[in-house]
């Protein structure tokens, strides 16, 4: 499993007094109130950096860092990924994954055939969509409810779908 997490991406600055725009990856955009401290990701090296102040504005994120007061320095930090380290991260329920760890693992039917593995998760509004393709690159969605999805198990790098009539 990583150890750092990707919460989110700086896509522009904001104002003139060093803010961010951050794009966030989350389905709860509020974790970034209590968010003390992130990791910024350049140039393979990661710079940790305390935060100041955190608002909202649209579907985005407006994040303040301490050190970073002017608009020309917050410029250099465009387009990089705030990341977290999993450990400050609070406990998942049970059920709920990261989708960095979902991400690879293979996917079986109920009956033991492999579909594929799971190459990305989109929400679609009412539940979220684990896209699994085959070896030849073709593509399966599988909405990510009880009655599809049976099973997962990190352990095992694995997970168990009941396909529906019509899925296939």
């Amino acid at each position: 499993m990583q150890e750092f997490l990707e919460i989110g991406q700086i896509v522009n600055t904001f104002g003139i007094k060093g803010m961010v725009k951050v794009k966030p990856f989350t389905d709860d955009i509020t974790r970034f109130d209590n968010l003390k401290k992130v990791y910024i990701e350049s140039n393979k090296t990661k710079k940790q950096y305390e935060i100041e102040e955190v608002k909202y504005h649209k579907d985005m994120v407006l994040i303040k860092f301490k050190g970073i007061d002017k608009v020309e320095d917050a410029e250099l930090l465009r387009n990089s990924y705030l990341k977290v380290n999993r450990q400050d991260e609070p406990e998942l329920d049970e059920g709920t994954y990261y989708i960095v760890d979902l991400i690879g693992l293979d996917v079986y039917s109920d009956e033991g055939k492999l579909l594929g593995k799971l190459d990305d998760v989109f929400n679609s509004g009412s539940c979220d969509i684990y896209v699994v393709k085959d070896e030849l690159g073709k593509q399966l969605l599988l909405p990510a409810i009880s009655d599809v999805i049976k099973e997962i198990n990190l352990d095992e790098k694995k997970i168990v779908a009941h396909l529906l009539k019509g899925l296939i």
